[in-house]
């Protein structure tokens, strides 16, 4: 009995993996600027005055920065809404294709909702209190949903 929940728990945390990474390797995110080094050189010489070519360099990272910080939104944004896709179609396949092989089902379903926890967390990093709000409007459904599907719905006869 304890070796089917260890097995129910590690599918489930391998499926919300095998989302996250999948979604990492082929819609890789936006890459941070690098800190100028002439900057922590400076940093080191505390005695040193600011130069005009220092300060240059410390503007230009800062926009770089705020830029990223943009680019780092729209990307959990768009995260979000493909593990949400992600996580719904392997719920529904989890209560349906799936659901003759108990053991299976449980831990594809469990992964489904970890991976709806997933893009409820990428969702809460985007820029829009809109869409934070769907996020978790379609969260709640879904574990509405779920609840009842999965443990009120009469079960069929045999």
């Amino acid at each position: 009995m304890l070796i089917k929940l260890i097995y129910t728990l590690f599918l489930a945390l391998i499926i919300a993996l095998f989302v996250g990474l999948g979604i990492d390797a082929f819609y890789p995110g936006p890459k941070a600027p690098d800190y100028p080094s002439e900057l922590n050189v400076m940093a080191v010489k505390a005695d040193c005055a600011e130069t005009l070519e220092s300060k240059t360099l410390r503007e230009n990272y800062d926009q770089e920065q705020k830029k990223y910080m943009e680019a780092e939104k729209v990307y959990n944004r768009n995260v979000s809404i493909i593990s949400l896709m992600a996580a719904i179609l392997i719920l529904i396949l989890s209560l349906t294709l799936l659901s003759k092989i108990k053991m299976m089902a449980d831990g594809i379903l469990l992964g489904g909702v970890f991976t709806t926890a997933y893009s409820l967390i990428r969702g809460l990093m985007s820029d829009s209190s809109q869409f934070r709000f769907l996020i978790v409007a379609i969260g709640l459904i879904i574990a509405l949903v779920l609840g009842y599907l999965k443990f009120i719905r009469p079960k069929e006869a045999l």
